[in-house]
């Protein structure tokens, strides 16, 4: 894998997902959707992509939009991830982070990462970016938004003015296997240009868990 500023990407994403990595730098497939308890990195590995991908030469004209359906939970959840991102590929020099209001630019381009809550699903229809389109998309705790509708009015109102995206849904599975989320992800399996992705702690490096993350889990599965 290529690095950032001298950064090995194998150092900050886990194993499990170096195949998912290779399928979007060969841009095989537009939509990923990323299932995985707790400890399984898929946020982590999103967060990554983003930053990443944004940062090339080539992508000098594309932003992202993050959500979460409740706005009140973006800065302590996926914006804390995307600045992690951006530190531990060691560019925090070259990012600014605002709250108010709430994005992330890229200093050498301009590029945008704007974060929103979908409280309602029409406030996406408000976006817009000074230059450039809307490549990025990322529904951060998939199962949390209101159904199959709201997703495809959202990716309608966003997904548009360019010819290459990035969309991903990143999720815990559900334990009720009626629930919205896990009958949208068996369907977004039989698309061609969709990859699902599934993973747990298992898959992760031990030593980024801790072995006190390792118990835990471990004395989890014996109980419950």
């Amino acid at each position: 894998m290529k690095k950032i500023k001298g950064k090995s990407l194998t150092k900050c994403i886990g194993s499990a997902f170096y195949t998912v990595h290779n399928d979007i730098k060969n841009h095989r497939h537009t939509y990923y959707d990323l299932t995985g308890g707790r400890g399984s990195l898929k946020s982590s590995f999103v967060s990554i992509e983003i930053i990443h991908n944004m940062m090339k030469k080539e992508n000098c004209k594309k932003h992202a939009v993050i959500y979460r359906k409740v706005g009140d939970t973006l800065e302590t959840s996926v914006f804390a991830q995307i600045e992690w991102a951006i530190d531990i590929l060691g560019v925090s020099h070259l990012w600014k982070l605002t709250k108010s209001p709430m994005r992330a630019e890229y200093l050498p381009t301009g590029q945008r990462i704007i974060f929103k809550g979908l409280d309602k699903a029409a406030k996406s229809k408000s976006i817009k970016v000074p230059f450039g389109y809307i490549a990025y998309l990322w529904f951060e705790e998939f199962d949390e938004f209101a159904g199959e509708e709201e997703i495809r009015k959202v990716q309608q109102s966003v997904i548009r003015g360019g010819n290459d995206f990035l969309v991903f849904k990143s999720m815990n599975p559900p334990k009720s296997r009626r629930n919205w989320a896990n009958d949208y992800i068996e369907k977004e399996k039989l698309r061609s240009d969709t990859l699902v992705s599934q993973t747990t702690y298992l898959t992760s490096p031990k030593e980024w868990l801790g072995q006190q993350f390792i118990d835990d889990a471990e004395w989890l599965k014996t109980v419950n």
